[in-house]
């Protein structure tokens, strides 16, 4: 029997504000549900327009359980395609990216369509003379996804044909991707290796939750990090500057204070970042000439406060993170209730210098890879987390850190950086759009 389908009142309080119910994370309902409801009606990442350089060149992604198709058509336009033949519903294209030429060729019986997704040609066409077939939906050709905004190059898509405009969705918190952006001196990223792909044996909102989760670095990372840095310590003796690792690693050991002072800001519709005034990225060693590019870019004074904003972690809801300093983006992709795909891309500064798209590439392999020696420790933390909810003892998640009864919604404030604050704001906003198409299907009864 369903328990929650078409029922928001039950979706809902399953968030209190100072916890949430385990469901949210172990029930495979409620996952079917985000898959049907959550993500559909949000603004979610697809691709950048620099893995679509040249004509027929296409990447592929998800929305939910939505196999989608992007794809650069002859006229220089990106289309965000359904990647289903129109057919007998087979998927065009399974690989990653690449390119396919003028056109693509479902695999099953030939049906071949323009980059923009238009018919281009059906074997034995004559065979559909008189049967109507000109006025159905398959004579259209591949499905264009509507909603679709390319910001930046950034390209984001919405399922839902109603809903907040891309604009209203993210509002201010668009800053971090500019601010990634402006870090170039060119104001361009692109894209130029594949990203690094691994899989989690947990739920997807275990990976976002963690991104704003300031008070798990110095414990769960005290093996790894804490290790390398005691290495350091008693090894720094022999060395005239410190290596790169030891700077990437070492700010994880940082004391609960540091992370107390430097803040989170959270915005409306669930996104927010940690280091307002300060992050784990503050205290990298320049790089030689990168400082002169930016100021014959913008001037001394713009390019000062675009490397002075070096805010740690940024969380897109539903399930993208960028870290901006560094330049990368990590996509949460739901499988399952309890598997994750976990896609960390590396973005290249346009005409900045090559050690610092040098020093991202390390941040990732060290940080976010399946070798790294830290990402293991969250690993085992979501892993043995998705285990322990099947507990009785409690069903509840606990997220009462500095929370406030009078707390708002759809807020946008700096908050103490030891708050659970971003991740209730997280699920204030997963309920609010979970239970969207069920309040409408109620004022459309009425």
């Amino acid at each position: 029997m369903d328990r929650y389908r078409g029922n928001a009142k039950a979706i809902r309080d399953l968030v209190k504000g100072y916890a949430v119910h385990r469901d949210t994370y172990v029930d495979k309902e409620i996952f079917d549900l985000e898959m049907e409801s959550l993500f559909p009606n949000t603004w979610v990442y697809v691709g950048h327009a620099s893995q679509l350089k040249n004509t027929g060149d296409f990447i592929t992604s998800k929305i939910g359980h939505q196999p989608l198709l992007i794809s650069r058509h002859r006229d220089g336009e990106i289309y965000v395609l359904h990647n289903r033949c129109p057919h007998k519903g087979v998927k065009i294209a399974s690989e990653a990216c690449g390119n396919t030429g003028k056109f693509f060729r479902c695999p099953y019986h030939a049906w071949s369509f323009k980059t923009d997704g238009s018919i281009l040609a059906i074997p034995l066409k004559k065979g559909y003379e008189g049967t109507g077939f000109d006025t159905d939906a398959a004579s259209e050709g591949l499905a264009r996804v509507r909603n679709v905004k390319i910001y930046r190059d950034f390209i984001f898509a919405r399922l839902a044909d109603n809903g907040l405009s891309f604009e209203d969705y993210f509002g201010e918190s668009l800053s971090t991707i500019d601010n990634m952006i402006d870090r170039s001196p060119e104001g361009k990223l692109e894209i130029i290796a594949a990203p690094i792909r691994y899989m989690h044996q947990c739920n997807w909102k275990m990976l976002v939750d963690n991104q704003t989760d300031t008070c798990h670095p110095m414990v769960a990372h005290e093996s790894s990090a804490g290790t390398a840095v005691s290495v350091w310590e008693r090894e720094k003796h022999k060395f005239t500057e410190t290596p790169m690792a030891v700077q990437l690693y070492a700010p994880f050991m940082s004391p609960y204070e540091f992370y107390e002072g430097a803040g989170i800001r959270v915005w409306p519709n669930g996104h927010g970042h940690t280091g307002v005034s300060g992050s784990i990225h503050q205290d990298y060693d320049d790089v030689s000439e990168y400082m002169t590019r930016m100021e014959a870019a913008y001037g001394p004074e713009r390019a000062r406060a675009i490397l002075g904003d070096v805010r740690h972690n940024t969380i897109y809801f539903p399930n993208i993170m960028v870290k901006g300093p560094v330049q990368i983006l990590r996509n949460f992709i739901p499988l399952a209730v309890d598997k994750t795909l976990v896609e960390s891309f590396v973005f290249r500064l346009v005409g900045a210098p090559d050690k610092l798209y040098e020093r991202s590439l390390m941040y990732n392999r060290f940080i976010n890879a399946p070798t790294s020696i830290v990402g293991h420790d969250d690993l085992e933390m979501y892993e043995r987390a998705q285990e322990g909810l099947r507990s009785d003892g409690n069903e509840w998640i606990d997220l009462h850190r500095l929370y406030e009864a009078d707390e708002p919604r759809d807020a946008n404030e700096v908050v103490n950086g030891t708050s659970e604050r971003q991740m209730r704001n997280q699920f204030y906003a997963w309920s609010k759009f979970m239970t969207l198409n069920m309040d409408q299907s109620v004022e459309a009864a009425e």
